[in-house]
């Protein structure tokens, strides 16, 4: 988030990192999503009441970061394997997610959770695994 936090409300900061977040994740941006969003939830610590919340948007931007590397490079050592951390950081996503309401902060906190578990399901377990992220049909959240 390129600001000066600190002439930045805390609810202004929070604000403008979850809009910077959801520009970026809406724009494919996955790492960059997390980064954005990673800056507020470690300045708010563990003790904030939507800590779960940031963690679980950070999760879910981290599951496509994985889905999107596989994808561009499936036959590469390491972006080739990336579908079971992807799946593991998209459950996760969901049920940090489930701590709260269906419209929290202006987000569509059931949409984020249904678009986390339909493509851990999509992903799949074992030998049945597949990469169901392409840039034809990038994921929205709002």
């Amino acid at each position: 988030l390129e600001t000066d936090s600190g002439n930045l409300s805390s609810e202004d900061f929070e604000a403008a990192s979850l809009r910077g977040y959801l520009t970026c994740f809406n724009g494919g941006l996955y790492y960059e999503a997390h980064d954005v969003l990673e800056q507020l939830w470690l300045r708010q610590g563990r003790l904030h009441t939507d800590y779960a919340f940031h963690k679980g948007l950070i999760q879910l931007a981290g599951g496509f970061v994985h889905l999107r590397l596989q994808f561009l490079h499936p036959d590469h050592p390491k972006h080739g394997r990336r579908l079971a951390p992807a799946r593991r950081l998209l459950l996760l996503s969901e049920a940090n997610l489930s701590l709260y309401p269906e419209d929290h902060l202006g987000l569509d906190v059931e949409g984020a959770k249904a678009l986390a578990r339909k493509t851990a399901d999509s992903i799949g377990k074992g030998d049945g695994v597949r990469n169901p992220w392409s840039p034809d049909a990038r994921p929205i959240i709002g």
